[in-house]
């Protein structure tokens, strides 16, 4: 994450976006089925007394989704998944950097501080779903849909025409459904990522003598998932619901709060902790591998 030496090649803006978009499309392939697990069990609600829940824990959601829907209903929502990683991907992570220098400043010498990295991924996590949301409430809404009765239609046949029927039948606002809890999640999930990811990087090579290398780009990718999961489970949670409630359920996000609360209990804004590690700890370990190895060859070819 860290900007190419003063001596060498200046990165290009555009092609940063491109790097970032790229690799973060890559890790949102490679992970969506844990991602899938994790919706619905953060939408599954708290089972009645003497009855078994429909998905527990990640592995058996898998193991259900696919023998009850087929191994491909583990990657529905990819459609939306990759619009949203094209904006809010290359936003989020492509503007990190020059964020993050424009808040320390250009005349700053030596290692940046955590709270102005803390800053620059809050900034830019923000700024970059409010871009993006409406492919985030997609994408929520196709892994929420679960089996249905033979015969049934599915409510949105595909991505494409989810931002259509939605927009028709709720308003064109509908589909920032979820903003405030999508914007607090993403703003502190992406500070935890990207900032937590900088700093394990730092302290590994300046304390520890690693090298600039992939060992370095994948403890340093699994230590931002895990950071990012402990700290932005609980909004998760509280999107997952809100963007996954057509029915009028939730009337925005306090309510949503004090109603998972007091039906779920508090352990519930835990819920789908492991696959949400799971898949956070993945998708970091994929994204910033693939880009760093990604930014490595584009200026190796002058694209940087």
């Amino acid at each position: 994450m860290s900007p190419p030496p003063s001596d060498g090649p200046k990165p290009n803006f555009v092609s940063n976006l491109a790097a970032s978009a790229f690799a973060s499309c890559f890790a949102e392939a490679c992970t969506i089925p844990l991602d899938t697990a994790k919706v619905r069990l953060q939408l599954q609600g708290a089972a009645a007394a003497g009855t078994t829940p429909r998905y527990r824990g990640m592995l058996g959601t898998i193991a259900t989704v696919a023998r009850e829907e087929g191994a491909g209903a583990l990657w529905k929502g990819i459609t939306p998944g990759l619009h949203r990683q094209i904006l809010f991907g290359g936003l989020r992570i492509g503007l990190y950097d020059p964020v993050k220098n424009f808040y320390v400043g250009k005349d700053h010498v030596g290692d940046v501080p955590l709270h102005l990295k803390i800053a620059a991924g809050m900034t830019t996590g923000a700024l970059g779903i409010c871009v993006a949301s409406p492919t985030d409430l997609v994408k929520v809404r196709l892994q929420a849909e679960g089996r249905l009765p033979a015969g049934a239609a599915r409510r949105y046949p595909s991505a494409v025409a989810a931002y259509g029927i939605i927009a028709k039948q709720e308003g064109i606002a509908a589909l920032w459904t979820g903003l405030t809890p999508n914007v607090a999640r993403s703003a502190v999930i992406n500070a935890a990522e990207l900032a937590s990811y900088d700093q394990v990087k730092e302290v590994l090579m300046g304390s520890f003598g690693m090298e600039d290398g992939v060992p370095l780009h994948l403890i340093s990718g699994l230590g931002a998932g895990f950071v990012a999961v402990c700290v932005g489970s609980p909004v998760d949670v509280v999107k997952s619901r809100i963007m996954g409630d057509s029915a009028g359920v939730y009337k925005g996000f306090i309510d949503c709060v004090v109603k998972t609360a007091s039906k779920d209990g508090v352990g519930a804004f835990y819920k789908g902790f492991v696959p949400n590690f799971g898949r956070l700890g993945s998708w970091n370990v994929v994204m910033f591998l693939t880009l760093e190895q990604t930014k490595k060859a584009m200026r190796e070819n002058g694209l940087m």
